[in-house]
């Protein structure tokens, strides 16, 4: 069997796009949805205002198509997303 963590939500475990108010979004393994946050792990965060290496940017809308196909490299181990500053929370499979 298994331990079970029902206590932490329908979206425990689960990898998903944490949307923000601003050019960024995050992708991770949803531990908890807090009154305070959305605590990710094994996650990644994408600024669409950033520029690359080669001095171009990535929509975010370009950044999760990259991640639907071929996966996200967990840079962060662990986040709290603050509440105030997320626009949504949706499963990446559904995208």
């Amino acid at each position: 069997m298994g331990t079970f963590h029902d206590h932490k939500g329908e979206l425990h475990g689960i990898t998903v796009v944490v949307d923000l108010k601003d050019d960024r979004l995050y992708v991770g393994r949803c531990d908890t949805v807090l009154p305070q946050g959305v605590v990710l792990l094994d996650a990644d965060m994408h600024d669409a205002a950033e520029p690359k290496y080669d001095g171009t940017t990535m929509s975010k809308a370009a950044y999760l198509e990259n991640a639907t196909k071929f996966g996200v490299w967990p840079r962060i181990e662990r986040v709290v997303v603050p509440t105030e500053d997320v626009e949504s929370i949706r499963k990446l499979g559904d995208l």
